[in-house]
């Protein structure tokens, strides 16, 4: 499979020949299977101690003739601590158990059912993230993933290669030049939009949400900083990257990063 490298002008330079993970069938089950794995949720719950540092010592007994008995009183055999004393007579407060002021709760959150401990075969990873180096370069699965995309043509042909003095521009002028690469309509979902979420997780420490916005992928030795869109060395390239929110992501590949990439998958070759 060959497809054509771009200038920063967006016109045709030449032609190069892809490594073969670009031909590959898109598994799309097993993509899915190692996003699951990939999954990480940050584990939270209270203190083991919460709500049991007090001086209660276990449920007040209801005998006849017991030091510290409750017979008589009509209080509830729950655990109490003692707040007043006078000779054999108590002043209890309630503590402890879920119902009482200062209690723990009764269901916590707990950290073991939020670890993940899925696993993934090393051979299905490698299908998966070929499966979604292919998918960049299937017009169909650009526009599935895309619904601004559904209906209309992609201009420039499959995968967008760029050449290496592409990472050398400064950002004013690397933005003008992708929109030249791209092509409007991409261009229009290239950036990342950043925009006030709706609803009450707003005051839950997420005010902002994000697009995705394009991938880059470079090569080891070629540097570029911008928070425009994200950007991966080839070394970094992972499934989570190309396909988090299913394949077809809109990516840019520069002409240093095919050669690593066939290098990074020679097994395959």
């Amino acid at each position: 499979m060959k497809a054509k490298i771009l200038d920063i002008q967006g016109k045709e330079k030449e032609t190069v020949e892809l490594p073969k993970c670009f031909s590959q069938k898109v598994r799309e089950d097993i993509v899915a299977k190692v996003l699951e794995v990939k999954k990480i949720k940050q584990p939270y719950a209270p203190s083991p101690v919460a709500g049991k540092q007090h001086s209660a010592s276990g449920k007040i007994v209801h005998k006849r003739h017991v030091w510290k008995s409750g017979y008589g009183k009509g209080q509830s055999r729950v655990p109490r601590k003692m707040m007043l004393r006078r000779g054999s007579q108590f002043n209890w407060v309630a503590a402890e158990i879920p119902s009482v002021r200062g209690g723990r709760r009764a269901h916590p959150p707990k950290v073991l059912s939020m670890i993940n401990l899925k696993k993934i075969n090393k051979k299905e990873l490698k299908i998966a993230l070929m499966s979604a180096i292919s998918a960049t370069a299937i017009e169909k699965k650009i526009n599935e993933r895309y619904d601004r995309l559904k209906d209309k043509k992609i201009e420039k042909t499959l995968p967008f290669i760029v050449e290496s003095n592409f990472t050398l521009l400064k950002i004013k002028e690397l933005i003008s030049s992708l929109k030249k690469i791209l092509g409007n309509d991409l261009f229009e979902l290239a950036l990342k939009k950043k925009s006030v979420r709706a609803g009450k997780g707003k005051l839950r420490g997420r005010k902002y949400k994000s697009t995705a916005g394009l991938l880059l992928v470079t090569g080891e030795k070629e540097k570029l900083k911008t928070k425009s869109f994200d950007i991966k060395t080839v070394r970094e390239l992972g499934v989570n990257d190309l396909a988090k929110g299913g394949p077809g992501r809109i990516t840019l590949y520069t002409e240093e990063a095919i050669k690593e990439l066939r290098e990074k998958l020679k097994w395959n070759q």
